[in-house]
């Protein structure tokens, strides 16, 4: 048994939980990432795609894709003894899109996660987040080589300058943790911004 698939008791000692929702189309990556970084095994709602999907889902540059989520998907992390972070994968396919704004309700920030393959995918994910107001960062997962730079999926997306953007593998660990950090740095920045604003 892997030290992931180990399940381990939340400590008597925590106390505050942090909410954090990684969002983004279908196929990028959104379980692998919450699988990759969770500290005990996650809740998956993954079902297998069967013939009644043909025509309502739209599977173009994910062919091979033979699962999906069509709830959320839940791990857990450790940050002290007393603070716990829980990460909340949501489902990419529209069909499953009204469960977003219960997945937002009482979240800290949001990690819009893109394939640069099929960025207009993206740009639900965002628009539903600057609705609610919720603080976000982007992170392009590497399928293969990047064919563009992060400037070029800046523009694309047209993202403003505050908002980061960084590059990652959903599959390792290391990197979806650095995902995190960086979506930790920018939640502190703005709250730095907020306090100096008051």
């Amino acid at each position: 048994m892997s030290e992931q698939d180990e399940r381990l008791p939340l400590a008597e000692t925590a106390t505050d939980g942090l909410k954090i929702v990684i969002v983004g189309g279908f196929g990028v990556g959104k379980t692998t990432m919450v699988r990759s970084v969770s500290e005990i095994r996650p809740l998956s709602t993954e079902e297998t795609m069967t013939q009644a999907g043909i025509g309502v889902d739209h599977t173009r540059g994910v062919q091979g894709k033979t699962t999906t989520t069509v709830a959320f998907d839940f791990g857990r992390i450790s940050l002290d003894e007393q603070l716990v972070l829980y990460l909340f994968g949501a489902p990419g396919q529209e069909r499953f899109w009204f469960l977003w704004d219960s997945l937002f309700a009482g979240t800290l920030g949001a990690v819009v996660l893109v394939d640069a393959r099929r960025l207009a995918e993206s740009w639900y994910a965002i628009d539903r987040l600057e609705h609610h107001g919720t603080p976000f960062i982007v992170a392009r997962n590497n399928f293969g080589s990047p064919k563009h730079s992060l400037d070029d999926v800046r523009a694309a997306l047209d993202l403003s300058d505050e908002v980061p953007l960084v590059d990652c593998d959903a599959r390792d660990r290391d990197s979806s943790k650095q995902v995190l950090i960086s979506l930790v740095d920018h939640l502190y920045t703005l709250s730095k911004v907020r306090e100096g604003a008051s």
